[in-house]
This record gives structure tokens, sequence and C-alpha cells, in this order.
């Protein structure tokens, strides 16, 4: 794992020291029971009365090979997301480590998982800034577990001494090949999202466990292998075209991922600048089609944000910055467009509304920021950041003098800054009009009063 140093003696490098201490504790336990596990399982190998078969062998020689193929050819595409700021979310090895996991034995399970992961960091992984060596340790230890879960399947369930003799039993084989795919995909996931949770405290469990396409996409992985393993164990020259369809998928991975990033801002989630501007300008064009179409611009600025950051640090800040983006987007309607502009500016659109509705939509946001609370991390001053303000800024078009939708974010900063100097978190409207009264704010939002 290389010469571990504590973060005092000035060596940032070593990345696994900065991790919160039940991380910490978790990943070097994985590491720890992935080399127990490996230990045993070569000790049981060199004292079975029979050798590793030669067919095993020859199976070890081409899933490996496959593997490096896989990973040489991926070596572009990963190259493109990292130009990006986005390497690929997947990983795809899973193919090969399933279908390694159904046909060899554990010793040789093992030995494939690593040489493969070392494969990838020896070729990718160590020109890669964003994967620290703990990190690689721990996804080699952890997919070793992994791997050696679904082997046991395979072997209970006797899957594997069908897939070598070429008898497949139909039912008995479908439950072996589920019970040892499930058994990947369980391991692994429990064993990131434990890492997740442990490490991010604005994760949720459903954020950690991922996404359904994430685990669609894991689901497809693990298919893929099923297919491999036989090939494997029937006709070994079968296998390597799974290598044009690895490398195919990876792609299509790396395409869906810079579609939506390419849109979002990366600390909150919201929609960009560039994306927010060009739903804007559509959506105003559409609204001048309607006779009776309206639209609301609204620009939205933390209070007092700068102090935050200097209270309880810029991590704290970031973290409050996604709890803020996330009060807002649950305050809109859909198919309203809330995006980050920069810093701690937020920008909304909302189409198809007229100046009670706007106003009242800005108003209920406002509310729902009232509610976000943040612990903060270490290095602030150890309390919690709870009920932050944003001021707000309304243009309204047809009723403001502005035809675009930078003219509409000037006036609805313009307003932005009017609420400022009245004292901050409230909302005016571009138009000079009275902002909401107090009674009109409890009508219009559902809730006891105005925060703050």
């Amino acid at each position: 794992m290389g010469r571990l140093r504590s973060p005092s003696s000035g060596d940032r490098c070593w990345a696994l020291w900065s991790l919160p201490r039940p991380a910490l504790v978790h990943v070097l336990a994985v590491d720890l029971a992935a080399v127990l596990v490996a230990a045993v399982t070569a000790v049981t190998a060199a004292t079975a009365p029979r050798p590793v078969p030669a067919g095993a062998w020859t199976a070890f020689a081409v899933l490996a090979a496959c593997a490096a193929l896989y990973l040489h050819c991926s070596r572009l595409v990963e190259r493109v997301g990292r130009d990006h700021g986005h390497p690929p979310h997947v990983d795809l090895c899973s193919i090969w480590l399933l279908a390694g996991a159904l046909v060899l034995p554990p010793v040789l399970v093992v030995a494939h998982v690593v040489l493969i992961y070392l494969h990838r960091w020896w070729f990718v992984g160590r020109w890669d800034a964003s994967r620290p060596p703990h990190r690689s340790v721990f996804t080699t230890s952890m997919m070793v577990l992994a791997a050696l879960a679904a082997s046991a399947v395979a072997n209970a369930t006797g899957l594997r001494g069908r897939l070598l003799a070429g008898r497949p039993h139909d039912l008995p084989d479908l439950a072996g090949l589920v019970g040892a795919g499930a058994a990947h995909w369980l391991v692994n996931t429990v064993l990131v999202a434990t890492v997740i949770l442990l490490t991010a405290r604005d994760r949720s469990v459903r954020d950690a466990v991922g996404s359904a396409s994430d685990n669609l996409l894991e689901a497809g992985q693990l298919a893929l292998g099923v297919f491999v393993a036989p090939a494997v164990a029937w006709s070994p020259a079968f296998a390597p075209p799974m290598v044009a369809a690895a490398a195919a998928l990876h792609r299509t991975v790396l395409i869906h991922q810079l579609e939506p990033a390419a849109r979002t801002d990366t600390k909150t989630g919201l929609l960009n600048a560039g994306e927010w501007r060009r739903r804007a300008a559509l959506e105003l064009r559409r609204a001048r089609r309607r006779p009776t179409g309206g639209l609301a611009v609204l620009m939205v600025d933390v209070d007092h944000f700068k102090k935050i950051n200097d209270t309880h640090g810029h991590p704290t800040g970031d973290r409050v910055l996604r709890r803020i983006a996330g009060a807002l987007e649950g305050a809109v309607r859909r198919g309203d467009a809330v995006g980050r502009y920069g810093g701690e500016e937020f920008a909304v659109l909302l189409p198809g509304v007229r100046r009670a509705e706007a106003l009242a939509v800005a108003e209920r946001m406002r509310v729902e920021v009232h509610r976000v609370r943040v612990d903060a991390g270490d290095g602030g001053d150890g309390g919690a950041v709870a009920g932050p303000t944003v001021s707000i800024g309304v243009a309204l078009w047809p009723e403001v003098d502005e035809d675009t939708p930078d003219g509409l974010l000037a006036a609805a900063d313009a307003a932005l800054y009017e609420a400022k100097r009245r004292g901050r978190d409230q909302v005016r409207a571009a138009d000079g009009r009275a902002p909401l009264t107090p009674a009109a704010r409890v009508e219009g939002s559902g809730v006891d009063g105005p925060g703050a």
C-alpha cells in the first residue's frame, strides 16, 4: 500500500488519513478482511489433494487477456471523461470478474481480481489524481470479497461443476446465476454505500446505494458476465468478441454522463448558467407566441454567505449551498427551471405565471430556505448552520420593459439588490411595486409567517 504518513508530516498525497475515523476504520477493515480471506484461500489451494486443473488455467488466461484488452480499449474513453472533468462512474470490469467467479476455483478468482486491478492501476490509476492509492487498494479488496461471495454461491449450487462439465440444467443453473450475481452486487453495494455514508454526511442511503440507472447498468454488466462464463468454459474463442461489446458499453456510459454534466452545476446539481439561459430563451420565445403567456425570472442570493464560510469553513458552506439548492427545487413547480448563476446566487425560471403566482413561489422558496439546517464540518466552530436566509428579486415579463433573458436577469438582479438594501430576507419585484405584506405571505405560502 506504500509508505503511510500522518497528515502532520506535511504529505497530503496519502489521502487515507484525511478520512473521517469511522470511514477509515471501515476501509482498513475491508482491506484486512480481503487479505485474510485471500490468504486462507491460498493455503487451502496449496494443501488440496488435487492441483488446479489445466482447463482452469486456460480459462484464467483467456479472462485475464480479455480484461487487459478491454482496459486498453477503454483508456481513450476514460481519458475523454477526465478531460471533461467527469471520469466514468461505473467500472465495467464486473463483466470479467463475475465470469471468473463462476468458472474459476477460488484461488484463481482472487488472482484474477488482483491482476485486473493491478493492471488498471498501473496503466490508468497511477496517473489519475482522483484515484489515490488507498482508493485503488480498497476497490481491489472490495472486489475480492464480492467475487469470492459469487464464487461461493456458484460452488454451493453446483453451477461451477455443471458449467465446466458442459452439462447445464436450466432451472438450477438459473438459480445459481441469479444467486451469484446477487451476492456479487450485494457485497459490492453494501461496502461502497457504507464508505460513502461514513464519508459524506449529507448523503442519504438512497444516494449511497445509487440511482436506478446505476444499478441497472451494474445488472447489465453482471448479465454480460453470465454470458462470458459459459463461453470461456465451453469454447474460449467465443469470449474475446465480448471485449468489443464492453468497450461500446463503456463509451455509451460516458456519453450519457457527459450529456447531463454539460448542463448541470457540479457543486449543486442544478442547471448551470449556460443551460439555464438556453431554457430561458426557449421559454421566452414560447411566451411571445401565447396571447396570455407570462414568464418570471427570479434571482436568489444567500444572505451573509461569506460569514457562513468564514465561521464554519468552506466545506460546510458547500453543504449549505447544496441544501439550499434542494430547498429551492422543492419549492418550485414542475416544469420550472432552477440554476446556479454563480457563487451563492441562483436563477429561477417560472414559465406561464402572472404576478401573484410568481411572488407566491418566490415567498415559498424564501420560507423553505429558512428550514435548512446543516451540521458544521471539521475546521469550523463545531456548531450548525440553521435557518439561512435569502433575498429574492422577481422580474415578470411582459410587465417589465425587457425582452431578452439577459434583460430579465438584469431586472431581477436590480430587484434583488433592492431587497438587500431594504434589510434582506425578503422578496422584491422589479416593477418597483411594494412586496407582499406579511399577511399575504402567510396566505400565499401556507406557513405560519415570515422567517428571520
